[in-house]
């Protein structure tokens, strides 16, 4: 999806209902006492409630579901949404699996004009795996097409990279990530809206800043959502004179495939460490991937992105 260069509703959220989809779990309050935000810390284009509003689904008949949008001072549906709304419904769709991995790419933009329409797909149900396929459209425009991987809770060998030594998030400086809404803290106070030359790194801790449900789905829509938003800012350090507030303005960028890989449990109401690198930006493309660690120090998620960096150029030339 078109990256940002950088909602409402109440605070429900939902969990699979086996023959249903997705049914409403018991509001969490709204009211400032339940916020842990520290003053300092990141504002957001995005709210939390609007972010929990956007995975709640009706239920359209034939496999067929929908929800709404959240909302922004945007004209395009911001990517992390639809990995979002992709990791739910498959979730909702394989009650006693959990999902391990999501592949997505992402066709045509979304409009936050348009509703939008899911399909899922059983392609296959086992004793152990499940694989789901999903389908986002707009009209006759197809603005997300998912597969996700789902497996039960198995034992086995178990080995994972260690936690990257960079401080506590504490120590992390509080920074306004524009479609995060919660708190976020950058190591090493690095800035993507620099246009100086850096490294292909950037790493920030990343917390909700209230208590969210024991459901892992929500979690995992949540940081499929985070994920997606600085991969590209990522990429541009390298290059003089370039950074993420050139999106949409001197660039032309977008977000064409993106895959999340759940490893381990977690919480996103603890402290989670996102640490990301692009080792390669090459015709017009750029790659990125990341891991993700948690509170533990246990490495619980990884992902990839590719995504589309080009010189803005005049309508008439461009293809």
């Amino acid at each position: 999806m078109p990256s940002p260069c950088a909602t409402t509703s109440c605070c429900s959220t939902t969990e699979p209902s086996p023959g249903k989809g997705l049914r409403s779990r018991p509001p969490m309050s709204s009211c400032p006492g339940c916020s842990r935000s520290r003053a300092g810390d990141t504002m957001s284009l995005v709210d939390l409630d609007g972010m929990l509003a956007c995975i709640e689904f009706e239920d359209l008949g034939d496999g067929r579901w929908t929800a709404p949008h959240v909302q922004m001072d945007y004209r395009r549906i911001f990517g992390g949404q639809l990995l979002a709304q992709a990791v739910v419904l498959a979730a909702a769709s394989a009650p006693d699996k959990a999902v391990r991995s999501l592949s997505c790419v992402f066709p045509r933009e979304g409009s936050l004009d348009e509703s939008l329409e899911y399909q899922v797909e059983a392609v296959h149900d086992g004793r152990s795996f499940a694989t789901r396929r999903i389908t986002g459209t707009q009209g006759d425009r197809v603005c997300l097409m998912a597969q996700a991987s789902l497996h039960v809770a198995e034992e086995g060998p178990e080995h994972g990279d260690p936690l990257p030594d960079v401080g506590r998030p504490e120590e992390a400086q509080a920074t306004e990530l524009s479609m995060i809404p919660w708190s976020c803290r950058v190591v090493g106070g690095v800035d993507l809206r620099d246009r100086g030359v850096g490294p292909a790194e950037f790493r920030f801790w990343t917390r909700v800043d209230r208590e969210l449900p024991d459901d892992a789905a929500v979690h995992q829509a949540l940081l499929a959502h985070a994920t997606d938003l600085t991969v590209i800012g990522t990429a541009l350090r390298p290059h003089d004179g370039l950074s993420q507030a050139d999106s949409t303005v001197r660039l032309a960028t977008a977000v064409t495939a993106h895959q999340v890989v759940f490893h381990r449990a977690f919480r996103l109401d603890d402290w989670c460490l996102v640490d990301q690198c692009s080792p390669v930006a090459a015709g017009a493309r750029a790659f990125g991937t990341g891991n993700v660690f948690g509170a533990d120090g246990h490495l619980v998620a990884s992902f990839t992105q590719e995504s589309m960096i080009r010189p803005t150029v005049p309508a008439q030339d461009a293809s």
